[in-house]
């Protein structure tokens, strides 16, 4: 019988990531055999140099400690012999492994040459909906006590238990979904594949039935999926409860009566069974229970024939109604809320694409990590969510090939269309009461050829003080010109899409030509928009050495246009509009024959059609650009970071809702928010949005502001406004600093320019490390989601952020007691598109500060306060740096946009630390 192997999980830590000037600080290793630990070795070891406060920090390795441990030297023997003949296992194994080579080397001691696994591979593949596969994420995700990360013999442990629960996951497989994954498994580092084939032979001596749960289609092993029918009571269902005591009766004692949410339930109910307006807008501060508030009333007047539509402002918002709030509801609902997720057929997994690649695999290593982990994902997920995978993005080839692109070119007889993920969501959908979307898929279906959403509905708008900025971005358009001319020269490269296709249509000639007509009309389309671009920036007087422009181009300026430029937009005109006839005719052609082509085919002419989309949307774009001209048009011509140049079209007026083709579809339309309303002016967002017939409900705020806030206003010894950014940023530090030395606890840095910002990490970033406090900041440190969540889960780190940081910030409790905002969040009104858009708004008799910039400045302050206190049991400091809040008379409307019971301190800034320090000191 063939010898069971070793396994020796290993960690180091080191001085520093190079081998050739850092050395072992620690190492760690366990060994374990037929699936069980059996042995522990783990030693310090001297570097003979000193360890940085960085990785003392990091590690909790100090130098003192590692005085009179061995040398490497002393043990590198030791450490050979340990490791011979077994199979070395590490969480990211090509530093361990080299670093360790190195330094057997550099002591004279034979090399390693013993096989390697990789558990973070390993984990992606089988554990395909972690969040993270840092070794502490991963670790808290799995439920492992991880004491003291970053230390080699905790590490090394913590390793060995996901290697252990990594093979029992591999062995509950589908032996069919093992012997697909090996098959790609070549691609996995170092002997990663060979320990999965061993796996594999071992289980196919015993093999298992497959589960009841999951059935086999086309070769591929999925999990069994079944719509859930709605079922309507044949009794009379309850009356809604109106009364306090009829309320009582319903939550018994599971839920405290309140009464503002009580309240809101109510005018819900009411505005959507009985209602004469269209609109109701609620504004209900956090703790008032605003989701419930609405859910429950729903409860009572939704069903699949008319069902609720709640738009929210986030796909991560909409799964949390659906995941937390719709169960919570249907635990006092009387007819439960059956709901869908909707989104876009972008967010899931084509089946019949995903099969082809396995079909026809690239052998690229990210390429087959990504088809191994959806083969494991696909025994889990019954809707084929991509965001279940918790990606950052989805830019890889493999998404590009495998994501869905609508139900028009599925392959009808092939098996799996009738196990299609998007099928199947809107067959969920129309058993459903509730459909949840998000405020851009709602704006969208304005644009769908085939509306996606039922006509007879009742609407509720969720953060409903997003909707106007997220209308602005949906309508907005753009001409990447050079992005665009990439586009097309790749299509047009040997073997690429133009080539695949016209083989595909050999049997439709007049097709064929008509594409080869297309494919020469883009090259001189491309051409004629540089040359465009050229003219532009002529009479814009572009200067080409700066990046980042942004210039709004007027009538005027247009009208200055050279008889060249004349001549290339009436060429261009004529290009596109021939350009239109085609991509009907070829539709047209491939629509009439489409049965006759394979799944793959398929693929290839999707890419075709996404491409004529793209065109389309050019040619409408470039028809405003150059003939549209009244006031709500804004044309822009912009370079990017790369100085690449992009022509762009903004409509003022967008955020009318009432122009959107819904808007005319829903009788009753509820928007709720905890910031709808600036101080006395109850009609800024209905304005904003358009609507008339509308009233206006403002709940009371739940918290004593008296008890649990403060604000402070510090008198500065500068004027903000009239220093450089390098100098605001070195204040901020220096007071960051002060803070920081006075209170062990999480701040939050609220920035509205990403310059002062990255200036303030880079002062702020080192001497905060030192006395070991981490500083994490926007666009440096990482995504918003792994700053929040390591934010969420430390002591006393720092967080610097701009733009979404001031609101959707769900930090709850101890996690955020101080907020520090460095400038009132006034927008930058000398950037091209603030002006042109005030301008607009001057010219239609509004006000552009106090009926715009005011009101939207001073509710994203209230929502920035509204990142302290949460609930009843929160307490916190907000800080603000910026004098004109209590100096300038619009700063006092502002102030009174707060809630009124806030105290605001008013004092020099060594006394505002001292009172910040009592007030923390006060509330233990």
């Amino acid at each position: 019988m063939k010898k069971k192997p070793i396994y020796a999980v290993v960690d180091i830590e080191t001085t520093g990531t190079d081998p050739q000037v850092d050395r072992i600080i620690q190492f760690g290793c366990v060994l374990i055999e037929d699936g069980e630990i059996v042995t522990r070795f783990s030693t310090d070891v001297n570097p003979g140099k000193s360890i940085s406060p960085q990785i003392q920090h990091l590690t909790g390795i100090t130098n003192k400690q590692v005085t009179k441990a061995p040398y490497f030297e002393d043990i590198a023997l030791t450490i050979h012999h340990l490791l011979a003949e077994t199979v070395f296992v590490a969480h990211n194994i090509y530093f361990d492994y080299s670093f360790l080579n190195q330094e057997l080397q550099r002591c004279g001691a034979p090399e390693l040459s013993i096989p390697g696994i990789d558990t973070v591979e390993l984990s992606q593949i089988f554990f395909p909906t972690e969040k993270s596969f840092r070794l502490s994420d991963l670790s808290e995700s799995l439920g492992l006590v991880h004491d003291n990360p970053h230390q080699a013999d905790s590490d090394a442990q913590v390793t060995a238990e996901v290697f252990l629960l990594i093979e029992k996951k591999i062995r509950a497989l589908p032996l069919l979904s093992l012997k697909t994954i090996l098959s790609l498994s070549d691609q996995l580092g170092m002997e990663t594949g060979t320990y999965l084939n061993r796996i594999y032979e071992e289980m196919k001596e015993h093999p298992d039935s497959l589960r009841d749960d999951l059935k086999v289609v086309e070769g591929l092993v999925l999990k069994k999926k079944q719509v859930t029918y709605f079922e309507t009571p044949v009794y009379e269902t309850a009356q809604y409860p109106a009364t306090k005591r009829q309320k009582e009766r319903v939550f018994a004692e599971a839920l405290t009566y309140r009464k503002e949410q009580s309240r809101m339930m109510n005018d819900v109910y009411k505005h959507f069974t009985a209602g004469e307006e269209k609109n109701l807008f609620i504004e209900a501060a956090t703790g008032i229970g605003k989701t419930f508030g609405y859910l429950f009333p729903s409860s009572y007047f939704a069903e699949p024939k008319k069902p609720v539509i709640v738009s929210t402002v986030s796909i991560m918002l909409q799964n949390q109604l659906y995941e937390k709030d719709i169960p919570f509801t249907n635990q006092f609902a009387q007819q439960k809320l059956q709901a869908t997720v909707l989104k876009s057929h972008r967010h899931y997994l084509d089946l019949q694409r995903f099969n082809e690649t396995l079909k026809n695999p690239i052998k690229q290593k990210q390429y087959a990590l990504y088809q191994m982990r959806v083969l494991v994902w696909l025994l889990e997920t019954e809707t084929g969510d991509l965001d279940e995978l918790q990606l950052i993005n989805f830019n890889h080839i493999f998404w590009r090939d495998t994501t869905h692109r609508g139900t028009e070119l599925l392959k009808k007889d092939d098996s799996l269309y009738h196990e299609d993920f998007v099928r199947f969501l809107y067959k969920r959908a129309a058993q459903s009461n509730l459909l949840i979307v998000n405020h851009a898929f709602l704006m969208q279906e304005s644009f769908r050829k085939r509306p996606l959403l039922p006509e007879e509905a009742s609407l509720i708008i969720d953060e409903a003080h997003h909707l106007p900025d997220i209308v602005k971005r949906t309508a907005l358009q753009t001409i990447p010109i050079y992005g665009f001319q990439k586009q097309v020269i790749q299509a047009r490269e040997e073997g690429q899409l133009f080539d695949q296709v016209l083989e595909l249509l050999g049997k439709l000639p007049t097709e064929k030509r008509y594409v080869n007509m297309y494919s020469q009309t883009l090259l001189d389309v491309v051409e004629d928009l540089k040359d465009f671009a050229y003219e532009l920036a002529q009479i814009l007087t572009i200067d080409k050495r700066e990046q980042l422009q942004e210039s709004v181009i007027q009538k005027t300026q247009f009208d200055q246009l050279s008889l060249d430029g004349e001549k290339l937009i009436r060429r261009l005109e004529t290009y596109l509009s021939d350009l239109e006839e085609i991509q009907q005719s070829v539709r047209r052609g491939i629509q009439q024959q489409l049965e006759s082509f394979s799944v793959s085919e398929r693929m290839q002419l999707t890419e075709l059609f996404q491409l004529f989309s793209e065109v389309s949307q050019l040619a409408e774009c470039f028809d405003i650009f150059v003939n549209q001209w009244e006031a709500h048009w804004v044309k822009e011509y912009r370079t990017d970071k790369k100085g690449l140049t992009v022509l762009a079209v903004n409509d003022l007026s967008a955020g009318i809702i009432k122009k959107a083709s819904w808007y005319p579809n829903y009788q009753h339309i509820l928007y709720t928010g905890g910031t709808l309303v600036f101080g006395k002016n109850r009609h800024y967002l209905p304005n904003k949005l358009g609507v008339n017939d509308f009233s206006v409900k403002v709940l009371p705020d739940p918290y004593n502001y008296e008890q649990a806030a403060r604000l402070y206003v510090p008198k500065l010894p500068l004027a903000i406004h009239e220093v450089s950014d390098a100098e605001f940023a070195e204040y901020i530090s220096q007071t960051v600093e002060q803070i920081a030395k006075q209170e062990d606890r999480p701040i939050l840095v609220l920035f509205t320019s990403h310059e002062v910002l990255k200036k303030t990490y880079h002062q702020l970033h080192q001497p905060m490390l030192n006395v070991g406090r981490e500083v994490m900041a926007q666009g440096i440190s990482g995504t918003r989601e792994k700053l929040l969540k390591r934010f969420y889960h430390s002591k006393n780190s720092i967080l610097l952020g701009a733009d979404s940081f001031w609101e959707g910030v769900d930090l709850p409790g101890d996690s955020l007691q101080l907020l520090i905002v460095t400038r009132l969040p006034f927008e930058n009104p000398n950037r091209p598109l603030v002006k042109a858009e005030y301008e607009y708004l001057e010219a239609q008799g509004i006000n552009s500060f106090t009926g715009e910039a005011l009101p939207k400045a001073s509710m994203r302050l209230r929502q920035a306060l509204g990142r302290l206190i949460r609930s009843e049991n929160d307490h916190g400091v907000l800080l603000v740096l910026d004098r004109r809040l209590v100096r300038t008379k619009y700063g006092k409307r502002m102030l009174r946009a707060l809630p009124k019971k806030l105290p605001i301190e008013d004092l020099p800034l060594e006394e505002t630390l001292q009172s910040i320090h009592e007030f923390f000191k006060e509330k233990g």
